[in-house]
């Protein structure tokens, strides 16, 4: 019995869908997402569904031996004070090439010219750096503001030849403010430095970072009382006399420092802080040397105290917050990517991950559910009707966050740009999304050929 059901269950699944009665609703409020209503854009939708909305996933404990796990044996997470004090030339030569390579395919200027090898030759010059027996000394920082990570040390936008002007293909990642950093070399006209970040390695401007020692950096990433920051972005008070912590943009995920409560004055930039966490936020020099300032962040802002409780309520609260912000490649446009998106969620919890969706996917870490090429689409799909909130769904080049089920069907929530369905009449239906949307899975297609569940390759349940 339990069989002929989910053959059942498999045979509606795999159909067009076009009896799921949701096409009404979609044009009832206009819109051309397949299947979803206005309801399912809220929260709270998708929390009254979950039995054990507040039980904890994993423990503190638990998430500090997942972050170990991951910098011992994962070669895409990284603790940058852990990063060699001397590099050799040949050992800074491969760090600089393991990002900064000429790319295979061709790429474009905004104005449709084709990079050419001087182009590509200019970036190379940019990067050369003087021999030195005595190796090169790396320095360490903390990120002052949202860093772009760039493939080389520019800020020309270029294009594949797609000629997609939102796809800036030498946009790598970003940095938040109080992120470590191990700072390798720096370009020759000293504007731009190469750093090593806690999952990627790129190039960004120097005025994103100021440098300290070893220990201060240590210092203020260990703080055992902090806040952490966990709406889409949340702002510093305005100070009118103090640009450096004035208004200061602070993205889901940024972790800072509370200062001891005995160093809290009545009067603080003019504002009694009583209404306010008086944190330390990182500031820069004119020399590009660290400070640490007092800052005020409002009591009304959505930050926690200390990490979230790695909860299934949370994760789909977490992941609302940033229900609508435009898709940014590589966090481009103020805004983040696929992987950006599920990433700051599991950090506003204390836990790290990789950073592109090729190297969450395609490592191990937490429990993985892995397909090849030749799996059955009914193996992927019993798969799928055991998911649970959180789990992860990679596809080649994207990452989406599994939210629940809606009439025996599931529904996920991602950063995306692109949407393909079979419409009604069983044609390709081509939109686009271009943020971070809540679809249906199974009627969401990369061509006509493939849809995601044929390209689904894991599925991954962090625990």
């Amino acid at each position: 019995m339990k069989q002929f059901l989910f053959m059942a269950w498999l045979t509606i699944s795999t159909l067009c869908l076009a009896a799921w009665p949701a096409m009404a609703q979609q044009k009832e409020w206009g819109s051309d997402v397949m299947h979803i209503s206005q309801a399912q854009l809220h929260a709270e939708h998708w929390m009254n569904k979950l039995k054990n909305p507040e039980q904890v996933v994993m423990s503190d404990v638990q998430i500090r031996a997942h972050n170990h796990s991951l910098l011992e044996h994962n070669r895409f997470v990284h603790d940058p004070l852990l990063t060699p004090e001397v590099l050799t030339d040949k050992q800074l030569k491969a760090k600089i090439n393991s990002i900064s390579k000429v790319p295979k395919s061709a790429r474009f200027f905004l104005d449709g010219r084709k990079l050419a090898a001087d182009d590509y030759a200019v970036y190379q010059q940019s990067m050369q750096f003087s021999a030195a027996e005595q190796g090169h000394r790396v320095t360490y920082g903390l990120i002052v503001k949202r860093a772009a990570m760039r493939t080389f040390p520019t800020d020309d936008r270029v294009l594949n030849s797609a000629m997609d002007a939102d796809l800036d293909r030498f946009q790598e990642s970003a940095l938040f403010p109080g992120d470590t950093v191990a700072v390798l070399t720096r370009s020759q006209d000293k504007q731009w430095a190469l750093v090593q970040g806690f999952n990627y390695l790129a190039w960004t401007r120097v005025e994103n970072f100021a440098v300290a020692s070893k220990e201060q950096v240590q210092a203020f990433a260990s703080a055992n009382d902090f806040i952490v920051v966990t709406g889409a972005k949340v702002f510093t008070q305005y100070v009118p006399e103090h640009i450096g912590v004035s208004e200061q943009q602070l993205d889901m995920s940024v972790r800072l420092p509370l200062v001891a409560k005995n160093e809290v004055p009545n009067a603080l930039y003019g504002q009694n802080p009583y209404a306010n966490y008086v944190v330390w936020l990182p500031t820069r020099t004119a020399q590009g040397q660290l400070s640490l300032q007092k800052a005020l962040i409002g009591r009304s802002q959505d930050v926690h105290l200390g990490y979230m409780p790695f909860t299934k309520e949370n994760v789909i609260k977490q992941g609302f917050k940033f229900l609508g912000e435009r898709y940014g490649w590589g966090h481009d446009y103020n805004g983040r990517d696929c992987t950006g998106f599920v990433g700051e969620i599991y950090r506003a919890f204390g836990l790290l991950m990789p950073r592109n969706s090729g190297d969450q996917g395609g490592t191990d870490f937490g429990i993985d559910t892995r397909f090849n090429k030749g799996t059955p689409v009914a193996e992927k799909l019993a798969s799928i009707k055991s998911l649970e909130v959180g789990d992860l769904l990679y596809i080649p080049g994207h990452v989406m966050l599994y939210l629940g089920a809606e009439d025996g069907q599931p529904f996920v929530i991602h950063d995306v740009k692109g949407l393909a369905y079979f419409d009604d009449k069983q044609k390709l239906y081509k939109g686009t999304l271009n943020g971070v949307s809540v679809t249906p899975l199974l009627p969401l297609r990369l061509s006509v050929q493939n849809s995601y569940v044929d390209r689904l390759y894991n599925i991954k349940r962090i625990r």
